[in-house]
């Protein structure tokens, strides 16, 4: 099912449910019942609930968002390092720098087409992205460089393989969720508090207060779905991408 389409049904249910029990509500109040008569500390409490429910919200939405953007950095991290590799080597005899610039490449190929799909369906990078990483790395520190002008460039290539191996490893570590189940329940029991506060106001069924209410509901699950979303940086709709690799390394495109 499409995530949009899960997000669809998740804001209608919302206002459907509210509405629902706004009406039963209105069909077993006594006769004598009297809505504008909420006493001013529900309204106090109403107006807190609201206030702090925000505020975690906003900090949840800030703290996946920031995850994304950190995973996106990781990928662009370890794209331009491999590309550094793959340029750096031309001081080298044609024989090892077309060895060192095929194995980039076939990790970089092994990375956008393969990994990328395992990192999204399971949550994990491949062993065989690591044993190709690895195979780059002996090419670039067994070769024994056989002048002064390529000994300049071998320190630097060693440099650049490991800050690719180590933007793979942050790749890695962030491929899973960030949100605690513990702060999922949180949300999620805060959304039901902060609906449930609009009963407690004894809302009728009014067209104003019905579409006010329902909107209200709808904006809560949006956000709630906003957070599941960026929850996964990989994996989900707003999701960081292989992009930086394929601009780097756009005979790959093919």
């Amino acid at each position: 099912m499409s995530e949009w389409l899960v997000l669809t049904l998740a804001m209608l249910a919302a206002c459907v449910v509210v509405v629902l029990i706004t009406f039963l509500r209105h069909r077993t109040a006594a006769e004598d019942d009297d809505p504008s008569e909420t006493p001013d500390v529900i309204e106090y409490m109403t107006m807190w609930i609201g206030v702090v429910y925000a505020i975690v919200l906003g900090l949840a939405i800030a703290g996946v968002w920031e995850a994304r953007v950190a995973a996106q950095d990781h990928v662009q991290a370890e794209a331009q390092a491999l590309h550094e590799v793959s340029e750096r080597v031309r001081v080298y005899p044609p024989d090892v720098r077309d060895r060192i610039r095929s194995d980039v490449n076939a990790y970089v190929g092994h990375v956008v087409t393969t990994e990328w799909k395992t990192m999204a369906e399971r949550g994990r990078v491949t062993e065989e992205g690591d044993r190709m990483l690895e195979r780059v790395r002996a090419d670039v520190t067994d070769y024994r460089p056989g002048s002064d002008y390529e000994a300049q460039a071998y320190q630097p290539l060693v440099d650049q393989v490991a800050a690719a191996d180590q933007a793979r490893a942050a790749r890695a570590d962030s491929t899973g969720a960030t949100m605690p189940g513990v702060v999922w329940f949180g949300l999620i029991a805060g959304a039901v508090v902060t609906i449930g506060m609009v009963f407690a106001l004894q809302i009728r069924r009014t067209a104003r207060e019905l579409v006010l209410a329902g909107l209200f509901s709808a904006l809560i699950a949006f956000l709630l779905f906003l957070i599941w979303d960026f929850d996964a940086p990989y994996s989900r709709g707003v999701s960081a991408s292989a992009g930086p690799f394929l601009d780097l390394f756009p005979h790959l495109r093919g």
